[in-house]
C-alpha cells in the first residue's frame, strides 16, 4: 500500500452502506491484493457491519481474498474452448517463466498466477485477465513477452496495447445490429406513446427476455408497474455463462442503447433508481460505461427530470466480483445488496420484491437494447422477423472448432446448420446451445431450429469436431458447475462433487454399470430439488453425453461391463420434472 492512499481513504470514498460493501471490498482488493484484517475491523467499527457480514462476502467471490495475492495478479481462463486452443501449456509455460506455483504469490509478492472460469473472450483465446485487463490471442511467444514484462515490474500502462486489445467480430447483422439509435430518440418515442403504449408495442413485438427463459417482457414490466412503488430497474449483465459474449460486444458498443431501454423500462414502470450490475471479468469496460452514464446525465437523459418527463431516474455501475451464480437474477439482487450471491426462494418475485423489497425489473443487456429499438420502430417492424412463439432477432456468440468465432445476428427460427455454415464449421460431431445449462445435440440434430419453439438459447452457441472427446467436455462442464456452486442447497452442494467423482472415474476407466444408474438418480434428483438452476442444471452435460455418444463412455468401461445397456442407463429428459434454466428472466 502506497504512503499516500490509506485504508480509510478507501473506506471513506462509499458512503456508509450495507450495499457498498461488496464494490468497497472489490477497491480494497485491487489496492492491497487482498482484504487485510484491518480492513474487516475498520469495516466493522465505522460501518456497523458485522465480522461475519464482511468475511462472508469475501470469501464468496473468486475476486476476493483474505490472502495477499500478486502485484501483477494473473488469471488465466480455464473454459472449454481455451483448453481446446492449448491453455493448459501456457499456464505450465507462464509459471515456469515467474518461478511461481499455481495459486501461489510469489515470495517477493510481485506475482501469482490463477486459473478462472470462462472470461467471456471464447473468441479469441487462450485468453487470460491481469489486474483486471484482458489478455487476448495468448501464444507461447506472448507468454514470453508477459513473463518479462511481469518480471522487469513494467508498469501495465507501458504493456503493448494489442495485448489487450478486446475486438467484436460481427459476421451477421440483422434488425438489431442494423439499426442504431441517437441518444434519447427511444425516450421521445415511448414519452409519445406514454407507459400504456410502450407496453402495448412490446405485447405487439412479442419481445420475450433474451436471459433464457424467455418470459415476456411486457407481461413482466406490467406485473411490475400494478405493485405498490418505489420501484427499482436492474440490467444483467453478468454474462458468465461459457460460451457466451455477445453483451460484451453490446457493452462496448452499444452503451445508450442499454442505457436507453433501462430508462424507458422505468418511465413505464415508474423506478427512480437503477443498476446495471457488470460482472467482474468485463472491469475494462466499466471506465466506458461510466462515461456514457455522465454524457446522458449531461444531455438530461439520465437525472432529476429525465428527457423533460418530469419523473427522475438514475442508473449505478455495480460490479461483480467474479460469481457465475450472480447471473441467477436473484442472486444478482443480493449481490447489488452487496451480499453474498445466494438466489433466493421464489416467490415472492423481484417483480414483487426485488432490490431492498422494492418492485423491481430485471432485464438482460440485450433485451434492453431491443427495447429501445422497439420503442422507435414499433412493435410490427420487431415482429416481422422470427417464428410465431420467438419474434425478432437472436445475437448468437459462436466459438469453437469454427474457422469465423465471434458474432452472429439471426432471425429466430434459423437453423444449427445455417449458423454453422455462415461459421465456416467442418466435420462437426456436436454443437452446444446455450452453454453448458443448454442443450448438447450430435450432428443428426443438425436442422432443428433456433428458436423457444425447439432450442432456446441465452446465446452461446459452442461447436465441437471429432476430435473432441465429448465425455472430457462433460467432464470440465462438471467440474466448473461444482466450482460455481453457492453451496447453499445439499442437492447442489452434494450432488456436484457426486457428479465430479463419477465424471472423474469414468475418464480414468475405473467406472461401472452403477455408476451410470446412480448418475441417472443425482441428475433427476439435483433438478427436482436443486434451490436454483445452477443445480437443476448441472448433470445436463453429461446426461447428454451418455444420450447421444455412448459408445465414448462405453469404451471407458471395464472390459466385464461393456455389454450393459447404455441406453438403459441414459436419462431421458423428456420425462425428467421441467427446470429452470440458470439464467432466469422473472416469470413475473
Amino acid at each position: 500500500m502506497t504512503a499516500t492512499v490509506t485504508l480509510d481513504d478507501l473506506i471513506h470514498a462509499w458512503p456508509a452502506s450495507p450495499q457498498n460493501l461488496l464494490q468497497v471490498l472489490r477497491t480494497i482488493q485491487a489496492h492491497s491484493g487482498h482484504v487485510p484484517p484491518q480492513a474487516i475491523d475498520a469495516l466493522v467499527q465505522q460501518w456497523g457491519l458485522s465480522y461475519t457480514a464482511v468475511r462472508s462476502v469475501v470469501s464468496f467471490y473468486h475476486f476476493l481474498s483474505f490472502e495477499p495475492r500478486g502485484r501483477y495478479t494473473v488469471y488465466l481462463s480455464d473454459s472449454v474452448t481455451d483448453r481446446m486452443l492449448g491453455n493448459e501449456a501456457l499456464l505450465t509455460q507462464l509459471c515456469q517463466r515467474l518461478g511461481v506455483a499455481e495459486g501461489v504469490t510469489s515470495p517477493d509478492g510481485r506475482v501469482s498466477v490463477h486459473r478462472t472460469a470462462c472470461t467471456g473472450l471464447c473468441d479469441q483465446g487462450p485468453a487470460g485477465l491481469v489486474n483486471g485487463r484482458p489478455l487476448v490471442q495468448l501464444t507461447p511467444r506472448r507468454i514470453d513477452e508477459i513473463a518479462d514484462l511481469i518480471l522487469s515490474d513494467t508498469p501495465l500502462d507501458a504493456w503493448p496495447a494489442d495485448f489487450f486489445a478486446v475486438h467484436n467480430p460481427v459476421w451477421r447483422h440483422s434488425l438489431t445490429l442494423s439499426h442504431p439509435i441517437a441518444p434519447g430518440t427511444g425516450l421521445q418515442a415511448m414519452l409519445s406513446r406514454d407507459a400504456d403504449g410502450m407496453l402495448q408495442a412490446l405485447q405487439t413485438a412479442g419481445l420475450r427476455g433474451r436471459g433464457g427463459a424467455g418470459f415476456a417482457t411486457w407481461q413482466k414490466w406490467q406485473a411490475c408497474r400494478n405493485a405498490p412503488g418505489p420501484r427499482a430497474i436492474t440490467c444483467n449483465a453478468d454474462e458468465g455463462e461459457p460460451g457466451t459474449f455477445k453483451d460484451r460486444m453490446l457493452l462496448m458498443q452499444w452503451a445508450h442503447e442499454v442505457f436507453e431501454g433501462m430508462t424507458i423500462a422505468a418511465l413505464t414502470v415508474g423506478a427512480t433508481q437503477g443498476f446495471l450490475y457488470l460482472r467482474g471479468e468485463y472491469e475494462f469496460i466499466a471506465p466506458h460505461l461510466r462515461e456514457v452514464l455522465a454524457q446522458r446525465r449531461n444531455q438530461g437523459l439520465l437525472g432529476a427530470n429525465v428527457a423533460g418527463s418530469g419523473q427522475a431516474f438514475d442508473i449505478a455501475l455495480h460490479l461483480g466480483a467474479g460469481a457465475y451464480v450472480c447471473g441467477e437474477e436473484t442472486a444478482l439482487i443480493e449481490s447489488v445488496e452487496g451480499k453474498r450471491g445466494i438466489p433466493r426462494t421464489r416467490p415472492p418475485f423481484p417483480v414483487d420484491r426485488g432490490y431492498l423489497g422494492l418492485p423491481t425489473v430485471n432485464n438482460n443487456v440485450e433485451t434492453f437494447v431491443q427495447v429501445a429499438q422497439i420503442a422507435v420502430h414499433g412493435g410490427d417492424w420487431f415482429a416481422a422477423q422470427g417464428t410465431a412463439q420467438s419474434k425478432g432477432t437472436r445475437i448468437l456468440s459462436v466459438s469453437g472448432d469454427v474457422t469465423r468465432p465471434g458474432l452472429y445476428e439471426i432471425p429466430w427460427g434459423m437453423t444449427v446448420s445455417e449458423v454453422l455454415q455462415d461459421a465456416g464449421a467442418h466435420d462437426v460431431q456436436a454443437v452446444l446451445v446455450g452453454g453448458p445449462s443448454g442443450k448438447l445435440i450430435e450432428a443428426s440434430q443438425l436442422q432443428r431450429q433456433i428458436s423457444f419453439e425447439d432450442l432456446p438459447t441465452g446465446g452461446a452457441f459452442t461447436v465441437f469436431n471429432h476430435q473432441r472427446d465429448m465425455l472430457d467436455v462433460a467432464r470440465q462442464y462438471t467440474h466448473f458447475f461444482a466450482h460455481e456452486s453457492c453451496g447453499f442447497c445439499t442437492p447442489c452442494r452434494v450432488g456436484c462433487m457426486q457428479l465430479v467423482d463419477t465424471a472423474d472415474r469414468l475418464m480414468s476407466g475405473h467406472a461401472s454399470a452403477h455408476d451410470l444408474e446412480r448418475l441417472r438418480d443425482i441428475g433427476a434428483l439435483m433438478q427436482r430439488l436443486s434451490h436454483c438452476g445452477l443445480g437443476q442444471t448441472a448433470a445436463h452435460p453429461l446426461l447428454d453425453v451418455l444420450a447421444h455418444f455412448p459408445e465414448q463412455v462405453e469404451r471407458r468401461l471395464v472390459p466385464s461391463l461393456h455389454a450393459f445397456d447404455l441406453d438403459a442407463a441414459c436419462v431421458d429428459m423428456a420425462h425428467l420434472p421441467t427446470a429452470v434454466p440458470h439464467r432466469t428472466e422473472n416469470p413475473a
